[in-house]
């Protein structure tokens, strides 16, 4: 047998491990092998949450340009949710990352608990607005008397059953602290095979629309809480949680919220951003709303996968701080680095050849067309700096040093991009394309500014 079919049986047997979640032991032996095991579920999740954005595109771009962009406002606001989420997750990342790598199963399963707690209470209070005020919320996003009317019905549902989304980035963030990378990624396989089943024929089958996606959504995302709940509550795992786990702590809670309000407020600080940079766009009407959502919307399928990556190199870093690993740690995140670098690099050059053939899957208007490709080229020029920015960001908040990167996201995304993307778009007249280089700057400057934080080294005397 040749040494190139030998690497080969040995990549697919490690990938094979990888998806089976055979491994446990991430704070001992080969970086490169932890990482790969963690960081192949981890994409793949990723590349699943990543699908539901696309879906939804794809079949309610049938709906006609109205719908795309109710869709793409009610996704501006759903990204606060979303901050809030995995902010929470972050946090619960964090503490059981650590009390896995200190061999304290129970505390990881105690930690685990208060944040579902947190998680359900901050969900009640968007239910309930959601529901009231949904007319109001597309309305301040600026949608007009049309879309208002056609679409708030499907701003009320994707608002009103924020709690699945919530639980589904939750205890996802509660897996792979422990570890357990592939049920979180099997949880988005099962939500995201029942939405693309759904979709279609409750958005065209039953004749329900917009509302149909909805559902849809809801269904999908409902049936990998379930699945995720099966498992946290059973089976022989790291993190299993007992009926005398279930009593509220409010002492952890609290300190769930410190550690949580940090990773929260840093998404907030970025999804307000980019609410921001919709609400520019939205001043050039529905063409270049649409062509930026759908832009965005695969943007986004490059991105999380990435994300993968950089939730593995988290997990590294909390598990190996717990086990008094600090270089271990720090050697890991490098690596992740490097490995994101090629990944989102060969991605850039696939979307610079390939923007008009992608664009079209979701539209044939030749006006929406046009600021989608451009859209897509310009945003992805800055992925290799994206690369370092993600791995390091969350590798910081793996360590439980939420502080660093909220203060990062601050300075990049409300110092600098929002102003610049005002200037560029609305002063200077470029239109579009002017908030399009504003994100590539922006988001290229924090990549830096957190590679040279993280060279310091103060994340590693972080305690949670």
């Amino acid at each position: 047998m040749t040494r190139a079919a030998t690497r080969t049986q040995q990549w697919l047997r490690l990938i094979k491990e990888a998806i089976k979640g055979e491994e446990k032991v991430y704070t001992a032996g080969s970086i490169n092998r932890a990482l790969v095991l963690l960081a192949i579920p981890m994409i793949l999740e990723m590349s699943m949450e990543s699908l539901f954005a696309l879906v939804d595109a794809y079949f309610v771009g049938g709906l006609g340009k109205a719908a795309v962009a109710t869709v793409g406002l009610t996704e501006s606001v759903l990204s606060l949710i979303y901050a809030v989420a995995i902010g929470i997750s972050m946090a619960a990342t964090a503490i059981v990352a650590r009390r896995i790598g200190e061999k304290d199963p129970e505390g990881a399963a105690h930690a685990a608990v208060q944040a579902v707690y947190l998680a359900m209470g901050f969900s009640a209070v968007v239910s309930i607005l959601g529901v009231i005020f949904s007319r109001e919320i597309l309305a301040l996003m600026g949608a007009d008397a049309v879309m208002i009317e056609n679409g708030h019905v499907y701003t009320k549902i994707a608002l009103g059953s924020n709690l699945v989304v919530v639980l589904l980035f939750l205890i996802n963030g509660i897996f792979r602290g422990a570890g357990e990378a592939s049920i979180a990624m099997r949880s988005l396989v099962l939500a995201n095979v029942l939405n693309i089943i759904l979709c279609p024929v409750f958005i065209y089958g039953a004749g329900m629309g917009l509302e149909g996606a909805a559902i849809a959504t809801l269904i999908g995302r409902g049936a990998g809480v379930c699945y995720q709940l099966y498992h946290l509550f059973g089976g022989n795992k790291l993190i299993q949680i007992t009926w005398r786990h279930l009593r509220p702590d409010w002492q952890t809670i609290l300190r769930m919220i410190k550690l949580a309000s940090g990773g929260t407020l840093q998404f907030l600080i970025g999804s307000a951003s980019w609410i921001f940079l919709i609400r520019i766009i939205s001043q050039f009407g529905e063409d270049a709303l649409a062509g930026y959502t759908f832009a965005i919307r695969v943007i986004v399928f490059a991105i999380l996968p990435a994300w993968g990556l950089a939730n593995a190199a988290a997990t590294l870093v909390g598990q190996n701080l717990g086990a008094n690993e600090p270089e271990r740690a720090e050697k890991s995140v490098w690596k992740a680095a490097y490995m994101n670098m090629f990944f989102l690099g060969g991605i850039s050059v696939l979307f610079m050849i390939f923007a008009p053939q992608i664009l079209r899957i979701f539209s044939h208007d030749a006006a929406v067309l046009a600021y989608g490709i451009e859209g897509l080229r310009l945003i992805s020029i800055g992925y290799i700096f994206y690369a370092f920015g993600m791995v390091m960001a969350q590798s910081f908040n793996g360590a439980g040093d939420t502080r660093t990167p909220t203060f990062i996201n601050l300075f990049g995304f409300w110092m600098l991009q929002i102003p610049l993307a005002w200037l560029l778009a609305i002063v200077f007249k470029w239109g579009p394309t002017g908030v399009f280089w504003a994100i590539v700057i922006a988001e290229s400057a924090i990549a830096v500014t957190a590679v040279v934080i993280f060279r310091k080294g103060k994340w590693k005397k972080v305690k949670v």
